[in-house]
């Protein structure tokens, strides 16, 4: 049974192949760097970074670091939970019509 993290991470993947986006979920712990976030993707030219969380947790102090770098360097950054999973229907909406 999946983790209610995985649940998050699979409804975002499914939201993201909707869109036609293509995305990876990047290698982290011993074989990657730590604290990137957990999807990353390209849609229309613009790349997006996607945390995923479960319930009320939030993202490690590295996490955040590596989330403002991205956003910092003109990317869209998103934390996702269960409720919140309307944020990254919106982006991609927006994205969508320009």
């Amino acid at each position: 049974m999946p983790t209610p993290e995985a649940n998050v991470k699979n409804k975002v993947k499914r939201i993201l192949k909707e869109y036609g986006a293509y995305q990876f979920s990047p290698q982290t712990g011993g074989y990657g760097r730590s604290g990137i976030p957990d999807i990353i993707a390209c849609y229309k030219g613009t790349f997006i970074a996607i945390e995923c969380k479960a319930g009320n947790n939030k993202p490690t102090k590295l996490q955040e670091k590596e989330l403002r770098d991205i956003a910092l360097a003109g990317g869209y950054v998103c934390v996702i939970n269960e409720d919140s999973i309307e944020n990254l229907c919106a982006l991609m909406e927006g994205l969508r019509n320009g």
